[in-house]
């Protein structure tokens, strides 16, 4: 996919560290989920939307592979994409590159579901959303097809 999102910008810190030297686990999940909000946001599901509509997002799965060690001054980008959309779920698909090498470090699939806050069920994503998430969804799509042909 050559039209990914970039959803994530950072570097590894020396506290993002552990006893073997590169970046623990707790932080690759950290960092995805960051991006995670940031892929929701560009779908128009923010704070204040949360807040206006009394709704919210809840990662219900989510399965990581490690590929690549990253240490302490790493900079990192996480690009992300749809794999997914359902009437109240979107399945997400980030990858953790490591910028000097252009190397994936970690790939992360995680599934999130649209919430009503108040009874904590899950509901129907609102239909903006959708329009916005099968267009970007389709976009991918696209690029895929171009790319085979």
């Amino acid at each position: 996919m050559s039209n990914w999102n970039i959803t994530y910008r950072g570097v590894v810190y020396p506290w993002h560290c552990d006893h073997m030297g590169h970046m623990n686990v707790m932080w690759y999940t950290g960092k995805f989920d960051e991006a995670c909000w940031q892929l929701l946001g560009m779908l128009g599901l923010n704070s204040p939307r949360f807040a206006k509509d009394g709704t919210g997002m809840v990662a219900v799965e989510q399965h990581i592979q490690y590929k690549r060690e990253l240490r302490a001054g790493d900079a990192v980008t996480i690009q992300s994409a749809l794999l997914e959309v359902k009437d109240k779920s979107i399945h997400m698909l980030h990858k953790m590159l490591h910028d000097a090498s252009g190397e994936v470090a970690a790939l992360t699939v995680v599934v999130g579901v649209h919430i009503d806050a108040a009874i904590r069920k899950a509901i129907r994503l609102p239909d903006d959303v959708r329009q916005r998430a099968i267009a970007m969804k389709e976009q991918e799509i696209s690029v895929l097809e171009e790319i085979c042909e």
